[in-house]
């Protein structure tokens, strides 16, 4: 009589979810998790547009929020100011979107869509509603908004202000370690 092979035997039904363990209580590999899946169905539905999901996103905050800064709109995306930077200037260039100095502050850019941006916004916003479809079927209008808003919450839990420019700078420089002149 020949013995199953172990290996085999103990397979796992390939459609079965995995035991998550340890990550059961963490927050963030369900997060990843949820990303990974919707931002794939998001470039496919972005894709005929032309546009990244980061700028697409950049659009709609635009849109809600005609007037906001760079700074503004990094932190409601949660994204570096530096990659921000780098979405505006595509939008930009495409004449989505313009760049205003602030006539009381000139450090300041105030951000605005043009014609060509809201219109192609407007375009955009079926398309990319669907890859969160699934998400809204499976849950009922209260659990959505349930959702949605612990969502906010924990976005705001992570939140950090972000220190004033000379503090932050002075900060960085106390923090750097010293050098050793033997090294």
């Amino acid at each position: 009589m020949t013995q199953a092979d172990p290996v085999r035997a103990e397979a796992p039904d390939q459609a079965a979810a995995l035991n998550l363990g340890l990550l059961a209580d963490f927050v963030g590999p369900r997060v990843r998790i949820i990303w990974n899946l919707l931002s794939a169905d998001m470039a496919k539905a972005l894709a005929p547009f032309g546009l990244r999901t980061g700028a697409f996103s950049a659009l709609a905050l635009i849109a809600a929020n005609p007037g906001c800064s760079q700074n503004q709109l990094a932190q409601g995306l949660g994204m570096d100011k530096s990659a921000v930077v780098a979405i505006v200037d595509e939008l930009e260039r495409r004449d989505l979107a313009t760049r205003v100095r602030h006539p009381e502050d000139r450090r300041f850019h105030a951000l605005k869509l043009t014609a060509k941006g809201k219109a192609l916004l407007q375009r955009m916003s079926e398309p990319a509603s669907q890859p969160g479809q699934p998400i809204r079927d499976a849950l009922s209008p209260r659990e959505m908004q349930q959702l949605l808003s612990l969502l906010d919450r924990a976005c705001r839990a992570l939140e950090r202000p972000a220190p004033p420019a000379k503090a932050a700078a002075v900060g960085a420089r106390r923090r750097q370690p010293e050098r050793s002149v033997h090294t």
